[in-house]
């Protein structure tokens, strides 16, 4: 199961895959933006720690993941 996330320019690409009935691992990766080069060859996705998650937790988590990822590559928005 996927969703997509737009933010800051970026784009978050979230995917769950079943570890057992009702629970799910999180992976996430971070594609897009042309003002940061940085990404380059580190744009892979990368597995969240601490699960499996629950569906609905497993899509926040990995968005919070996500924003928390961009806004140290860009400084936070305040």
């Amino acid at each position: 199961m996927n969703r997509m996330i737009e933010y800051r320019g970026f784009e978050i690409h979230v995917e769950l895959t079943s570890a057992a009935q009702d629970v799910f691992d999180v992976t996430v990766q971070i594609k897009g933006s042309e003002n940061v080069q940085v990404l380059g060859a580190r744009a892979n996705s990368v597995k969240l720690r601490n699960g499996p998650f629950t569906e609905r937790w497993a899509y926040l988590v990995g968005e919070v993941a996500g924003h928390a990822a961009i806004d140290v590559l860009l400084g936070s928005e305040d």
